[in-house]
Formats: C-alpha cells, structure tokens, sequence
C-alpha cells in the first residue's frame, strides 16, 4: 500500500489537473458557441447557393457539363481527397473518425474501380495537423497542406485550399475530388462525412416549389455557371472548415468535462484511500504507545 506521502502527493497532481481541464472546458466552450454561431450563420447561404446550382442545371440541359470544365464527367483514373481534420488535439476521438472517413472513402473507390479493372491512384490535400500527420503516417501522397487556420477561416483561406483541388482537376491530375470533414450535428454529435466536390454534381432533390417555380436569368444560365461554380467549390470548402471547427470545440469541450468528471472521482477515491492509510497508522501509533505502557 502506497504511503501517506505519495497519497497526498498524487491527489495533489490529480487537483491541479483537474483545475487545467477545467479551465479547457471553460475555454472551448466559449470558442465553441461563437464557432456554432458562424455555422448556423452560413448554412442558409451554402444551401441557397446549392439549390440555385440546381436549378440552373436543370433549365440547362444536359449539355451543359460538356462546356463547362468543372462539370465535366470523365474516366476515373486518379482520386482526390481533401481531408479537413482539426488543427489540435484533446477532442477525443473526432480526429480518428475523420481520418478513417477518409481512408473508407479512398478503400471504397478503390474497390469499386477495382471490378472495372482500374487501379487508380490517390491524392491528399491535407487540411489541419492531424489529417497531415495521417496522411504522411500512413504513407499516402501529400500533394497539398494547410495548417494553422485558426479560430476563424475565412473565404480566402477556403478559396486556396479550393483552388489547389481545381488546379489538379483541370490538369486531370485527379479525375474526382472527395471533400472529407467533420460535420457538426450537435455539441455531442459530429458525424464525419465524405462528399464529392469535383466534378460538380448539383442535387436532385429539389422541392416542389422549387420546381414549378420559373425564374428568368441574365445573363444565360451558361455565363452564370461560369462565373458560379468557382463561387460554388469555394462555399463548400469554406462550410467544411466552419463545420469542422465547430465540431472540433465541442468534442474538446465533451472530452474535457469527462477529464474534470473522471479527476474529481478519482480525488475522491484518493481521499477515501488516504484516510484509510491515515487511520491505520494512527491506529498502530495508538496500539505502540498501550504496548509500550504496558511494558512498563
């Protein structure tokens, strides 16, 4: 049984660690109301801009997607993923999830290219330090990273993230891009998720509304595309780096309450087991001084 000493000692650490946890949780909680607020800001936009991408594709037809490069659909050969993973640490296991979101999502195309006869290549963009250190611990290409964005990403700071996965599809050194992240639910949810950013697929789950509605464009849908779609890859990585980093402060919130939780059982333990230890040795004092009088 440890001595008095060491008791006292490790309950000690375990106070101040708990005080630093605490304070973490402090920390990130405010970080993480202000990271909510700019996610619940710019969905409506994200989900206007998506729509309107809708409907434009829809009224164009179908040859659009040959004129216009980001649209373009073509062989797969090579795969892009842009994986945006948290900048730091201590939020539990949100960056393990993301990061095997990402190698599920570059296993299932493989596999699925793997029955055409394929065998197409990968590439990363590597967004955050631990989307990087997985990509560069697992041994896969690292084409492109960003790190160090911060508590508050801008557009810019999407816009060449966006413009690196562009850049290698229009060079066709990539034939599709996956966009990985982490996308916020709640403060204890985050759901990690994969969707394909390039070539641009609009949705075709539009509501009724929007589909008896008629609207009038000008210029045509075409020159909108055009200057649209650029716009549209740059929101989505933008939206993605919002999400993330809403998720990352409220999993680091979640994972530093249960550390001040789990300190102030364990200082409870401690106690009860250093009074014990206390107790016993003041017992055997008492039970040394009877015996020493009594030998006299």
């Amino acid at each position: 049984m440890p001595s008095i000493r060491e008791i006292r000692n490790r309950i000690r650490s375990v106070r101040n660690t708990a005080k630093i946890t605490k304070a973490m949780q402090m920390v990130a909680s405010s970080k993480m109301r202000r990271a909510q607020e700019r996610v619940a800001q710019s969905r409506p936009y994200a989900d206007q801009l998506r729509a309107l991408v809708s409907r434009l594709a829809r009224i164009s037809g179908e040859d659009l997607g040959n004129e216009l490069a980001l649209l373009q659909q073509r062989p797969v050969h090579n795969i892009g993923i842009v994986l945006i993973s948290p900048d730091g640490g201590l939020c539990g296991a949100l960056p393990s999830n993301v990061n095997r979101k990402a190698a599920t999502t570059a296993l299932e195309e493989r596999n699925r290219l793997a029955e055409q006869g394929k065998r197409p290549d990968v590439e990363y963009v590597g967004v955050g330090r631990k989307g990087r250190d997985f990509i560069i611990r697992s041994q896969q290409r690292l084409i492109a990273e960003f790190t160090n964005y911060g508590d508050r990403p801008s557009l810019t700071d999407a816009s060449a993230i966006a413009q690196v996965a562009v850049d290698a599809f229009l060079k066709a050194e990539v034939d599709v891009v996956h966009l990985v992240y982490a996308k916020f639910v709640n403060t204890v949810t985050q759901m990690p998720l994969s969707v394909q950013l390039l070539p641009v697929q609009p949705s075709t789950g539009e509501s009724n509304e929007a589909e008896t509605v008629e609207y009038i464009y000008e210029p045509d849908a075409a020159e909108i595309f055009k200057a649209l779609l650029p716009r549209y890859v740059d929101v989505q990585v933008y939206q993605a780096l919002l999400e993330t980093l809403a998720s990352r402060y409220s999993a680091q919130m979640v994972a530093m309450k249960n550390a001040t939780d789990n300190a102030n059982e364990l200082i409870q333990d401690l106690t009860l087991t250093y009074n014990k230890a206390r107790q016993a040795a003041i017992t055997t004092q008492i039970l040394e001084v009877v015996a020493g009088a009594g030998a006299l």
